[in-house]
């Protein structure tokens, strides 16, 4: 009886994290072409944590992930927006280099007003 319950409660479980991955990895429209904008470098450790902070914009304007960064150097752990920022914070996951950029869009279209990138190194 106990068994049976815990493995009910594994395959609900389960099926709670697919239901959620679906939808974590649902499509968006893809940012289009990026401006010419600041790069920053970063370079830090195995295992610590990088923070990404942009400016708010007006008019609707939302900053957004433009291109796909190696999540085996880093992986996102939160994002928050923080007085006149948007903040994310990124876990240097292992070691290697990879670019984070981000373009400034009017809600999920494809044109980009101005971007971001941040280079990271983990060593």
């Amino acid at each position: 009886m106990i068994r049976t319950k815990l493995i009910v409660a594994v395959a609900l479980s389960v099926a709670a994290a697919a239901t959620l991955a679906g939808v974590s990895l649902a499509d968006s429209t893809p940012v289009g072409p990026l401006p010419n904008g600041p790069t920053s470098t970063i370079q830090t450790q195995k295992g610590q944590l990088v923070a990404v902070a942009l400016p708010h914009r007006a008019n609707g304007r939302v900053w957004r992930v433009a291109r796909q960064y190696n999540a085996r150097v880093v992986q996102q752990v939160s994002e928050a927006d923080i007085g006149k920022n948007v903040v994310l914070v990124f876990r240097a996951a292992g070691t290697g280099t990879t670019t984070i950029a981000f373009g400034l869009t009017r809600g999920e279209t494809a044109k980009a007003f101005e971007s971001r990138r941040f280079t990271v190194r983990v060593r």
